[in-house]
């Protein structure tokens, strides 16, 4: 039984799709107009892991995560770069998935582009005109957030709260403060559609809604994002799309907590913020995906050098069992684990990929003292546990021999070839001193050497 913390009713709820042969998951994708951060990732590995979970409970799940091409963000960009917004959204949207694939995300079924469904959005606010929901002023076109009496339900907000913490001036142009934009007016130099009110663009929460109809439905089972978006950005989503259709819109919504860097909240005014592409070039991708797992989704994350570091060591103890010390382990490609298995109970509660990965190093505990007759079993569990989680999904071998860092003085795979063969060679012509220095030099340079039956394996300390 599948339960998951609902930001909507502030606990676990059992979950209970609406359609068991069609599960839908929608996640708040990026907005194109530089590389992605860390905090960026977390939401993209977490609900990669529920979508692979779903995957295992339902025939079908439908995952669509969107991808946001227009914005003022990017506008601006375009005018810094010079680029055009086709070309600058279409080279980081590149890198955005280049950058999560090297996180071992799967890719969503679907990843609808923003300007791909203007016409979507067009549809949508002409219907929540006609049903009263929204209106037009100087250009551009509102939600009037009166006409929806629970207006402020998923962040626990209500309008008179909303007005009397407002600091900034109210736009002349709307009704009431907390009205939010739907439409607005481009000028001859920006980006612009035709529309029944005028050459302009969409309001960023408008697209959100109109993609999630047009293609997972009017109500889809679970919607997930940072807990950033909360507040405006879901709950102006909730208020479209249960205004303009008359339903629930949304059944179950996850947040994943924020991300802090040294103790400090990530932000890009503090200058803190860590790129996934600069973190890449430092540390392979699964220890950046395993530090992000290593907390429950809805806990805070501390950021460092110190978790990264934890997590290498962690994935290396992991890894080390499946070397299957002195003999090749093969597993059962096939082999699945039981529902009530540590690891999928752990992610069966709330998605709590911790818990999920104590289950593992205990399994891999077993692994590493089991006799030769009983790993291949054990070794089918590991993986096993560890696909639910995007984990050890590389080659043994080459994650030790792989691993980043060293400089410029570092051996090469190759150098360090040829000085195991002569190793060998040496001690098989019994010059047994040469054998050891070039133990003695592998080792300086940080290259550990194991002699086993099937010959000698070396990994990078």
């Amino acid at each position: 039984m599948l339960t998951l913390h609902n930001t909507l009713t502030g606990q676990k709820d059992v979950f209970q799709p609406l359609d068991p042969e069609r599960v839908t998951l929608y996640v708040c994708g990026p907005t194109v107009y530089n590389y992605v951060h860390i905090g960026n990732a977390r939401p993209v590995v977490v609900f990669d892991v529920l979508y692979r979970l779903l995957a295992r409970l339902y025939p079908k799940v439908v995952y669509a995560r969107n991808i946001t091409d227009i914005d003022d963000k990017i506008i601006n960009a375009c005018a810094d770069t010079g680029e055009s917004m086709a070309a600058l959204t279409s080279r980081f949207t590149s890198a955005f998935r280049e950058d999560m694939a090297a996180l071992g995300a799967l890719e969503p079924s679907i990843t609808p582009l923003a300007t791909d469904h203007i016409g979507d959005m067009v549809a949508m606010i002409e219907t929540l005109i006609a049903k009263g929901h929204a209106y037009e002023s100087q250009g551009h076109v509102l939600f009037a957030v009166e006409s929806m009496p629970d207006y402020g339900k998923l962040s626990g907000r209500n309008l008179e709260d909303m007005l009397a913490g407002a600091r900034v001036e109210v736009a002349d142009y709307k009704r009431h403060p907390g009205d939010f934009v739907l439409w607005k007016p481009s000028s001859d130099d920006q980006p612009g559609w035709d529309s029944p009110w005028g050459r302009g663009r969409p309001g960023w929460h408008i697209e959100c809604s109109a993609m999630i109809h047009r293609h997972l439905g009017d109500v889809i089972d679970i919607h997930g994002g940072g807990q950033d978006l909360i507040f405006p950005h879901h709950e102006n989503e909730i208020a479209q799309g249960c205004c303009a259709h008359g339903t629930e819109y949304v059944r179950y919504w996850m947040h994943n907590g924020y991300i802090n860097i040294d103790g400090e909240k990530m932000s890009k005014s503090l200058g803190n913020f860590r790129l996934v592409r600069d973190l890449l070039q430092h540390y392979p991708g699964e220890v950046l995906r395993f530090a992000l797992l290593s907390s429950h989704y809805r806990s805070p994350l501390n950021f460092s050098v110190e978790l990264l570091e934890q997590a290498r060591g962690s994935l290396d103890s992991l890894y080390y069992a499946l070397l299957g010390r002195g003999r090749i382990v093969r597993a059962d490609p096939d082999y699945r684990l039981p529902d009530d298995h540590p690891v999928v109970s752990a992610l069966l509660d709330d998605l709590n990929t911790a818990e999920a990965i104590s289950a593992l190093h205990a399994v891999a505990a077993r692994l590493n003292k089991a006799e030769p007759d009983d790993k291949p079993a054990l070794k089918a569990e590991l993986l096993a546990g560890a696909g639910l989680l995007g984990l050890l999904e590389a080659d043994p071998t080459g994650w030790f021999q792989n691993k980043q860092g060293g400089g410029e003085d570092e051996l090469d795979n190759a150098t360090i070839d040829a000085l195991v063969e002569e190793r060998n060679q040496a001690k098989k012509d019994r010059d047994f001193a040469r054998a050891d220095d070039i133990r003695d030099q592998l080792k300086n340079a940080g290259i550990q050497l194991e002699d086993t039956r099937e010959g000698t394996r070396w990994t990078r300390g």
